[in-house]
């Protein structure tokens, strides 16, 4: 290997061999192509079972678990022969890797530039602040979320799309976000709010099934990240597998039936 690529890989001595710069950087690549051939080797497998195709779907923390799974579910009903695979990112990390083709569909927030994508709308949603009845800014009708740093929250996981979102937008007023209890969904921290353990950012969806079940009061945020247009985005429509498009086009036509509902 080393007379085929012209360079040392590996110094050699008495008290062993160590990996040279090149052969550190031999190795870092190596790891890429095995951790490659390792996500192939699941792709190729559901040919194995049966199935004949699978989609890549990149969503942010909002559209995940307000709006997909019920789409995804009527898709997969009516497409027994693909399966999905559903990561949560954040919206302009999605939109880096559909751009590089790591994935075939997103679903962004629609203040995020697209870029050269082509998009679609998908859903419309806002975030908004929970808090239990008898909290201090309960009596509030619309506060900013630099005003709400003061509070404990209750949140999702830190490694959550939405959490790392907020925890950037703490950092940059230069607050930290005083995350007490960190939990898997948004019902669960509407729970924990009706328990006054801390305040709550969901979204407005979330929040008007809660207030049916939950004793808690909904605050509007003010700020202009609040209102969350959700949009699907594709790097090239025509050269997407076709149950890739065929998602696309089950997804936009569920936006369409929302809308007339």
């Amino acid at each position: 290997m080393e007379d085929t690529l012209g360079a040392s890989l590996l110094t050699r001595g008495r008290q062993g061999v160590r990996p040279t710069q090149a052969g550190r950087t031999l190795l870092q690549h190596a790891r890429t192509i095995l951790a490659q051939a390792e996500i192939l080797r699941e792709d190729l497998g559901v040919y194995a079972d049966g199935l004949t195709g699978q989609v890549r779907v990149l969503s942010n923390t909002n559209a995940l678990t307000e709006f997909l799974p019920d789409t995804l579910s009527s898709f997969l009903a009516a497409h027994r022969h693909v399966s999905i695979d559903l990561e949560e990112r954040l919206s302009d990390e999605i939109v880096d890797l559909i751009a590089d083709g790591v994935a075939d569909i997103g679903i962004i927030a629609g203040t995020v530039d697209a870029g050269r994508l082509t998009t679609y709308p998908f859903r419309s949603d806002r975030f908004v602040l929970v808090v239990a009845p008898d909290h201090p800014l309960a009596e509030q009708s619309k506060i900013g979320f630099a005003d709400v740093l003061d509070y404990d929250f209750v949140g999702l996981d830190r490694a959550s799309a939405l959490q790392r979102f907020l925890a950037g937008k703490a950092s940059r007023i230069g607050r930290p976000l005083r995350l007490r209890v960190q939990l898997r969904s948004f019902d669960a921290v509407c729970r924990l709010v009706e328990a006054n353990v801390g305040v709550g950012i969901v979204p407005e969806t979330t929040a008007q099934r809660a207030v049916k079940s939950s004793a808690i009061k909904v605050v509007e945020l003010a700020d202009a990240w609040a209102p969350r247009d959700l949009t699907i985005c594709v790097r090239d429509f025509e050269a997407l597998p076709p149950y890739a498009q065929q998602l696309v086009t089950h997804m936009r036509a569920s936006t369409t039936n929302e809308v007339a509902a």
